[in-house]
């Protein structure tokens, strides 16, 4: 990365003998003069930022006016807090209006963290005036995109696609067109190369790639776990915010020990305080959303009425069970037994997680801040910064869930087999309902035929 911050002083030789390692010095990444190497973190913390890459005050005028005259500090906790409870707001709001704007809003999320990042880059690679990297860089975030949904709509919405000649095409040549459409990127990428810049192009070439990879994968797999249960989707990110908050909030009233020099505002007893409250309120959040099948019920296709159902029979993690209390907590509480959603016991491993790892995402995030001397990835939430500045610990909460899931909760999926069998030629789908029949006959399961 040091590479990626210091470039020589003079301007690149045009003449065409001069090799790739004499100007090796003056192909290097350099961010508006960032000259000095790595940030003083001890010294200047989160506030070292030049002002030519400091972010705007977008903070409403409204709002300014109001808080006038309170000191910085609570000023912009004010400012901080207004402005959360207007996101949790539109939040409950996006819930509210079912899984298809749910998947929108993630998409849309997903672009302007993309733009965010990519644009970092491109303050670098526009210095030199070289074609096609923000071009290609979202000619390839559309290929993603295409390959991720087509993914998903072929393996959700089977029914959907056998209905419509165009989407069976693509549903059974998607791959080969995906592969196909990265492909002419990548030409494409190999034409745009300048001599005496390709060590930089190449630098961009990876920054673009790695963007993909930690925003669009990530992305993808929220949408998965949405069509697991919305309670999947909202018991995660609302964790998460929740020990953002719990942790501003102790740490804001009784920090006083630093955690991690990357973040010097950050304190243990911030991050204690957000583990203790974070997993109590995932504990009361899943008892709340347990209780509805709205929530805990896979997102499917119904192809009678082209709409998504929620409708089902809750699966056992969402049926009350009693569990019986170990003899030293009997003794303590007078309790023999407790009810509870098994789910409840799942949000307390979900809720350490968020608690204890999911903040080294916003670390990540602030490590890569500091790389390239920005105090936010944009300036989109007055005193929150850019979109990617609240998400950076959600993705890897998505990761988190879509594993946790896979290795804990999912099991085989009948609508999901029956939408794969449908796909089938007649004769293979009249082999397999042979083979089944035989065996269940044979297992005693049914009646033998006469």
């Amino acid at each position: 990365m040091t590479e990626l911050r210091r470039r020589g002083a003079g301007d690149v030789d045009s003449t065409d003998n001069t090799s790739d390692k004499e100007n090796y010095g003056d192909d290097r990444l350099s961010l508006q003069g960032d000259v000095d190497g790595e940030c003083d973190l001890d010294a200047k913390g989160d506030t070292d930022v030049p002002p030519s890459t400091a972010d705007t005050d977008n903070t409403p005028q409204c709002l300014n006016k109001a808080l006038e005259g309170l000191p910085p500090r609570w000023k912009n906790y004010w400012i901080r807090g207004v402005l959360s409870i207007a996101m949790i707001t539109s939040f409950f709001f996006m819930i509210s209006m079912g899984p298809v704007a749910l998947i929108f809003v993630v998409m849309t999320i997903q672009i302007k963290c993309f733009q965010e990042i990519i644009t970092i880059g491109y303050r670098v690679y526009r210095s030199y005036e070289l074609p096609w990297f923000r071009t290609l860089s979202w000619y390839f975030l559309i290929c993603v995109n295409y390959f991720f949904y087509g993914e998903t709509l072929a393996d959700y919405f089977g029914a959907l696609v056998q209905k419509e000649e165009p989407l069976q095409f693509l549903a059974r040549y998607h791959r080969f067109i995906s592969f196909a459409l990265y492909l002419a990127g990548f030409c494409m990428f190999v034409l745009s190369l300048v001599k005496k810049h390709y060590r930089l192009q190449f630098y961009m070439f990876g920054w673009t790639h790695v963007t993909l990879l930690i925003v669009v994968t990530q992305s993808h797999l929220v949408i998965q776990n949405l069509f697991e249960g919305m309670i999947w989707f909202i018991v995660p990110i609302s964790i998460v915010i929740s020990n953002d908050i719990f942790a501003y909030l102790c740490g804001f009233f009784f920090g006083r020990t630093p955690l991690i020099k990357l973040s010097p505002k950050k304190t243990w007893e911030g991050f204690i305080g957000g583990f203790f409250f974070t997993v109590i309120f995932g504990f009361i959040l899943a008892y709340l959303l347990s209780q509805f099948q709205y929530f805990v019920c896979p997102v499917e296709f119904n192809s009678e009425t082209n709409g998504f159902s929620v409708e089902c029979e809750p699966s056992d993690i969402f049926v009350m069970q009693q569990y019986t209390l170990p003899s030293v907590v009997q003794s303590t509480l007078k309790w023999k037994s407790v009810n509870l959603y098994p789910y409840q016991i799942h949000s307390i491993f979900i809720s350490s997680f968020a608690s204890l790892i999911g903040p080294f995402g916003g670390f990540f995030a602030s490590g890569f801040k500091r790389a390239f001397k920005i105090k936010d990835f944009a300036s989109t939430i007055p005193g929150h910064g850019g979109i990617m500045d609240r998400f950076d610990c959600q993705y890897l909460m998505a990761t988190f869930i879509h594993v946790y899931i896979g290795s804990f909760i999912r099991g085989p999926n009948p609508t999901k087999v029956l939408q794969q069998l449908m796909t089938l030629q007649p004769e293979q789908q009249l082999a397999i309902f042979h083979t089944l029949h035989s065996n269940l006959r044979e297992r005693g399961l049914i009646a033998p035929t006469e």
